[in-house]
């Protein structure tokens, strides 16, 4: 038995620590796509089969208006910022205002980051370089890659000197070989709501309430706040 999942980066690595508990209770397995917010909205609105959705609140809002996913499932998972990395051995550049990042920017050799026309953060990102008039100075260099995944991935991986790259906290977090060098300065701050929410065509409706439960609830608290995840506190 499968459990169909559709999800941002975002929660990759929540998902994933949840799916041993998930299957021990339930039986089911976790058939999951990770990728950029949009692509997977896009996925769902060509057809594709999923039992639920995990995307931003405003994107899953758009969803449930447009009857795709069932408004009354729908549980946020909390708020994710955006945020600076490089190689885990590397220097640790000064990021925390606008000169600073942009001159860190400037002097880097490949500055990776998600897809500017799907990724959330991609598509924030290319702006920030816009509002610091650096775009077309760095434009050789940029290393865009499908999702922050993905991109820290590669950013872990490449050769060179003076690489960053720019994603979710969470993608961050869960990339072995990057750290966190901090978030974006305040007046470039990208903090996003994620959310979770039941596919009206779910073929496993009450399997993916349960893992609604588990994913949004007080049991997975430790785990998303771990992971980059900011919980309001009760």
């Amino acid at each position: 038995m499968q459990l169909k999942i559709l999800s941002g980066g975002a929660a990759q690595s929540v998902v994933n620590g949840l799916a041993g508990e998930f299957r021990a209770a339930t039986g089911y397995e976790l058939d999951c796509t990770f990728s950029a917010v949009g692509a997977m909205k896009a996925k769902l609105l060509s057809g594709a089969a999923a039992d639920l959705v995990i995307l931003t609140q405003a994107v899953l809002a758009e969803l449930a208006a447009g009857g795709q996913v069932l408004s009354a499932s729908c549980a946020d998972l909390g708020c994710v910022r955006t945020g600076v990395a490089v190689r885990a051995a590397d220097p640790v550049p000064e990021i925390a205002s606008a000169d600073a990042l942009r001159r860190a920017l400037l002097a880097a050799e490949g500055i990776y980051f998600p897809d500017p026309q799907k990724a959330t953060a991609g598509i924030h990102f290319a702006g920030v370089l816009d509002k610091l008039g650096i775009r077309s100075g760095v434009e050789s260099r940029l290393r865009p890659y499908p999702n922050g995944n993905t991109a820290m991935r590669e950013l872990a991986q490449a050769q060179g000197a003076r690489l960053i790259g720019c994603t979710q906290v969470t993608e961050i977090k869960a990339t072995p070989g990057v750290q966190l060098v901090g978030l974006l300065p305040r007046e470039f701050e990208l903090a996003t709501v994620y959310s979770v929410g039941l596919c009206a065509k779910a073929a496993n409706p009450d399997a993916a309430r349960r893992f609604i439960d588990l994913l949004a609830g007080e049991a997975s608290r430790a785990l998303r706040t771990k992971a980059g995840f900011e919980l309001e506190t009760t």
